[in-house]
């Protein structure tokens, strides 16, 4: 079996006992020019994989810093063929693993199979489906698998055991895990739900765990780098690139990075 970048990648952080930094962006956000460039701003900081968000109407799961993204993101003109192009520019310059971060209304109209060899040409590693039931869940899986691509599933603090062994039987690459119920956004402080769902899950599968909805800061990616495998941050630069002034946001997104893979990195210690 060959390993796709996302595994190759934890398998290098677990070698020198390093969490990863998965950094979201929504592409097209502020346009879809713009990614590429706030993609390597994020690896030069320190990020090891990339979830890039297709933007959507309806994003029933992600809170309002997000939502605003999108619309942005549709405003400038961004389709699924669009963020394919931008993974291609990206993978033309970098080898980080990506991930589409997506729902399922746009897969579906693309098409399972159509979607998953377009990825695969691009140099998309793998799919995250944020409301793709992972009951219903097995013909998406084999049209990606069959072309050699990771698919990411959620699990949350709710999800029953039988929901943790469809998930450890479906996942590849790695499990989300979220660390509350609700919506993607910042909060104060780290779930308590983090520790005890990290271990619980560790008993159905082997795979890298990476925890996130809610992490903002180096602190709170030290309390999560100190148990999961990947920490997750999304509404944090998706807030910087909507509020930082153009000819500063590079050098913006790069600091957050830095200080957010060392904050996780800290964890460790």
């Amino acid at each position: 079996m060959i390993l796709t970048r996302i595994s190759q990648r934890f398998n290098e952080l677990r070698a020198k006992n390093e969490p990863a930094l998965i950094a979201y962006v929504t592409a097209g956000d502020p346009n879809p020019e713009a990614t590429v460039e706030i993609v390597a701003a994020l690896e030069r900081g320190g990020a090891d994989l990339i979830e890039l968000g297709v933007p959507f109407s309806d994003p029933i799961a992600d809170g309002p810093v997000i939502m605003r993204a999108s619309e942005r993101a549709l405003a400038a003109g961004t389709t699924v063929e669009k963020v394919l192009i931008i993974a291609a520019e990206i993978r033309k310059r970098s080898e980080i693993p990506l991930v589409l971060f997506t729902y399922l209304n746009p897969v579906m109209r693309y098409g399972f199979s159509a979607l998953a060899k377009r990825a695969k040409e691009v140099g998309v590693d793998g799919f995250l489906l944020t409301d793709l039931s992972v009951e219903e869940a097995e013909s998406f899986v084999e049209a990606v698998r069959s072309v050699g691509l990771d698919t990411v599933f959620l699990v949350a603090p709710t999800s029953t055991e039988r929901r943790l062994e469809l998930v450890a039987k479906y996942c590849s690459g790695f499990v989300y895990v979220v660390s509350r119920t609700g919506v993607t956004g910042e909060q104060a402080q780290v779930s308590s739900n983090v520790k005890p769902l990290v271990e619980k899950l560790r008993r159905f599968t082997g795979l890298p765990l990476g925890v996130g909805f809610g992490i903002s800061s180096a602190a709170q990616a030290a309390e999560v780098g100190a148990v999961a495998d990947g920490v997750v941050v999304g509404s944090a630069f998706v807030r910087a690139i909507e509020n930082t002034p153009s000819g500063e946001l590079l050098d913006t997104i790069e600091r957050m990075a830095k200080d957010l893979k060392q904050g996780a990195l800290g964890g460790r210690k």
